[in-house]
């Protein structure tokens, strides 16, 4: 999947205030600070919700200063940890207001707008098995 320019420069900018962060806290301990850089610190993570994510999702809700829409969700974790949520059912957006987050929504609504294009499998089943089932014609 190639990404659009903009949501990779939304990514870099995630994972410099991520190391950012990590620079501040390593200098406020007096520990020395070690950069190391992979590609898989910054992976972003789209996936259905797990009963697991409960607690999560009403912690990023709660964050949001809105209610918990309506599941299933599809989800972003950027290394790990919960950043945004959209709801399957009617498309609430719910996100961490303290990190950016656009271009995770922007993933999240692209991919909620694929699932919505793919035909059902029961759908794609019948279709291939309706002409083997169709009546004659007369």
């Amino acid at each position: 999947m190639t990404l659009d320019p903009r949501l990779r420069v939304e990514l870099g900018q995630l994972r410099a205030e991520e190391l950012q962060r990590e620079a501040a806290r390593a200098t406020a301990t007096h520990r020395p600070f070690r950069l190391e850089v992979s590609r898989d610190d910054l992976a972003v993570v789209i996936r259905p919700d797990r009963p697991a994510d409960e607690l999560a999702l009403v912690a990023l809700a709660q964050l949001d200063s809105a209610r918990l829409p309506a599941s299933p969700f599809l989800v972003a974790e950027v290394g790990g940890e919960l950043r945004a949520a959209l709801s399957l059912s009617d498309g609430t957006v719910i996100a961490d207001p303290f990190r950016r987050t656009t271009a995770l929504v922007a993933l999240l609504t692209m991919r909620a707008e694929q699932l919505r294009s793919q035909p059902s499998r029961r759908r794609r089943l019948f279709a291939r098995l309706a002409p083997a089932f169709a009546l004659p014609r007369r």
